[in-house]
C-alpha cells in the first residue's frame, strides 16, 4: 500500500463512539479521490487495520462499500486494488449529475433568498482567491461547496449524497490532473453565470447555465486525463 496513504492514516484519530466502518470508508474514499491511492495500487486491509488500531471487520466492511461504488476492485486470488478510471464511468457520472443538478438549480431559482445569494457569492469569491494563490485542492473543495449549497437551498440532502457518490470518478480525475491551467477561471465564470440566473429567478436560464457547466467539466476531465483512462466498453 502507498507509503503516503499509510502516513495519512497514522495521523487519524477515530471517534470510537461512532461507527468505525463509516469513518474508515470515508478515510479510504478520500485517499482514493485525492490521489494518495492511485489506480492499480494495492489496498491492504491488514495494514489499514494496524495503522488505525482497529480489527479487520470494519475495514472489510468499508472496502466492500467502496467496491460497490466502483472505487476498489477485489480479486479473490490476487488481492484488493484501487480501481482504474474509465470513460464509461465518467460519462455515467455526467448523465447522473446532469439529471439531478439541472433539476436542483431549477427548483433553487424559485426558492432562493438574499442570504442564499450572498452565500453563493462568498463561495465564488473564496474560489477566486484559491485559484489566484494556486491552492488547487481548496479550489476543488469550493467548487463542490457551490454545488452542494444549491442542493441545500432545496433541502435536498439525499440528492447531494447521490451526486457525491456518482461524481467520485470525476473527482479522481480532477485531482490527478492538478494543476489545471485556465480551467479554474472557466469554472468561476460559469458559476457566476449560474448565480446571475438564480438572482434573476430565471429557472430556464439557470438550467442551461448548469448544463453548460457540467458539459465543460466532463470535456475538460476527459481531455486532461485521457492518457490514463481505461478503454470504454463496447
Amino acid at each position: 500500500m502507498a507509503e503516503a496513504a499509510l502516513l495519512q492514516l497514522q495521523l487519524v484519530n477515530l471517534d470510537r463512539k461512532s461507527p468505525l466502518r463509516d469513518q474508515i470508508y470515508q478515510l479510504v474514499r478520500t485517499l482514493i479521490i485525492i490521489g494518495q491511492l492511485r489506480p492499480g495500487q494495492s489496498v491492504n486491509e491488514v495494514e489499514i487495520a494496524e495503522q488505525l488500531g482497529v480489527s479487520r471487520t470494519p475495514v472489510r466492511e468499508a472496502v466492500k462499500r467502496l467496491s460497490d461504488e466502483g472505487l476498489i476492485n477485489v480479486y479473490a486470488q490476487t488481492g484488493t486494488f484501487v480501481a482504474g478510471i474509465s470513460r464509461d464511468a465518467l460519462e455515467e457520472a455526467y448523465v447522473i449529475r446532469n439529471a439531478l443538478e439541472v433539476e436542483s438549480v431549477r427548483r433553487a431559482a424559485a426558492k432562493i433568498r438574499k442570504e442564499h445569494l450572498e452565500e453563493l457569492e462568498d463561495i465564488i469569491g473564496q474560489h477566486q482567491t484559491a485559484i489566484g494563490r494556486k491552492r488547487y485542492t481548496d479550489a476543488i473543495r469550493l467548487d463542490d461547496q457551490f454545488h452542494r449549497t444549491i442542493a441545500e437551498i432545496n433541502n435536498l440532502s439525499m440528492l447531494w449524497r447521490a451526486v457525491d457518490i456518482s461524481k467520485a470518478q470525476m473527482d479522481r480525475g480532477r485531482y490527478l490532473a492538478l494543476p489545471r491551467p485556465g480551467s479554474g477561471e472557466t469554472t468561476i465564470a460559469q458559476h457566476q453565470a449560474i448565480l446571475a440566473a438564480l438572482a434573476a429567478r430565471d429557472g430556464d436560464r439557470a438550467m442551461e447555465a448548469m448544463r453548460v457547466h457540467l458539459d465543460t467539466s466532463l470535456r475538460n476531465t476527459l481531455s486532461l486525463i485521457g492518457d490514463i483512462l481505461e478503454p470504454a466498453e463496447r
